[in-house]
């Protein structure tokens, strides 16, 4: 199987077969992310070595694979007709799969329409990993995510409808302290207008070699530090009014945050009282992350 440029993939597909259908990120213009930016340039895959790929893997593994993950960082933007065609060999040729997943960012969901995500649901598309982030537009625009509050919301409402789950991440305290009343407010709206399947926590840490990394360093953002972050997550948990699983399944975060809303709202509240009471030094140390 052939593999090119970084090779990312989401903690929960740790036991997934991995074959790649993207190289690079057609955005590549985040201004927390530093994956991408000294490339590959982004390209797709042609559809046929795909499929040679996942032939191999039925050689070498049997038909005994169960999940299945197509990097790299934007394989939602593959052109449907191409995406349709591998999901559908992936699931002919494998013949127990309970998930075939990719990432995909919210403006290229938002070009295909509601219409092209049914195709992909029908093709066997069974889960996207979106990087919501913020729902604050202030923010969105500060980080370049390249996709409107209105945008994330529509994207994620007709992903959903075509029964794709969703699974979105949201990042604490990438509004800084300017910013984390509107960005839990927001968030939380955005949340509770999609309902995704999952909400995937992650805290802020500024990356090296990006343009966030110099405005933390400048001054120019500042940043929360570990109770500012547990703050900004209970106000954001009291304003989420979906049938979600919550996880903070990410080396970034304080505290571990895991439960099924909104039914689990008041024991993750008591967690984070509970962890507020410790002394800021007690949790990880600020750190520049190169990953």
């Amino acid at each position: 199987m052939h593999y090119e440029g970084p090779i990312y993939r989401p903690p929960s597909e740790a036991n997934s077969l991995l074959v790649q259908a993207t190289v690079g990120c057609p955005h590549n213009r985040c201004t927390f992310c530093m994956v991408y930016k000294n490339g590959p340039s982004y390209r797709v895959r042609p559809a046929a070595d795909v499929i040679a790929d996942l032939d191999e893997a039925r050689t070498l593994y049997g038909d005994s694979v169960r999940t299945l993950f197509f990097p790299a960082g934007n394989t939602i933007a593959m052109p449907t007709d191409a995406l349709c065609r591998i999901c559908a060999h992936a699931r002919k040729i494998f013949p127990h799969l309970a998930r075939v997943t990719v990432y995909g960012s919210s403006q290229y969901i938002h070009k295909k329409g509601p219409d092209e995500m049914k195709r992909l649901a029908d093709a066997g598309l069974s889960r996207i990993h979106v990087g919501l982030e913020s729902g604050d537009d202030v923010i969105l625009r500060l980080i370049k995510k390249g996709a409107t509050a209105r945008q994330h919301t529509q994207a994620g409402q007709w992903a959903m409808a075509a029964g794709i789950q969703l699974s979105l991440y949201v990042v604490l305290g990438i509004g800084g302290a300017a910013r984390t009343l509107p960005h839990a407010a927001r968030t939380a709206d955005v949340l509770n207008r999609i309902a995704p399947d999952f909400i995937r926590l992650r805290t802020f840490v500024p990356k090296v070699h990006t343009p966030m990394l110099k405005m933390v360093e400048s001054g120019a953002f500042k940043m929360l530090g570990p109770h500012g972050v547990l703050k900004e997550a209970a106000t954001m948990i009291r304003l989420l009014d979906v049938p979600s699983r919550l996880t903070s399944d990410h080396y970034t975060n304080y505290i571990d945050l895991e439960g099924c809303l909104p039914g689990c709202r008041n024991r993750l509240l008591s967690n984070i009282g509970d962890a507020m009471k410790r002394p800021e030094t007690d949790f990880r140390p600020f750190f520049v992350g190169d990953q």
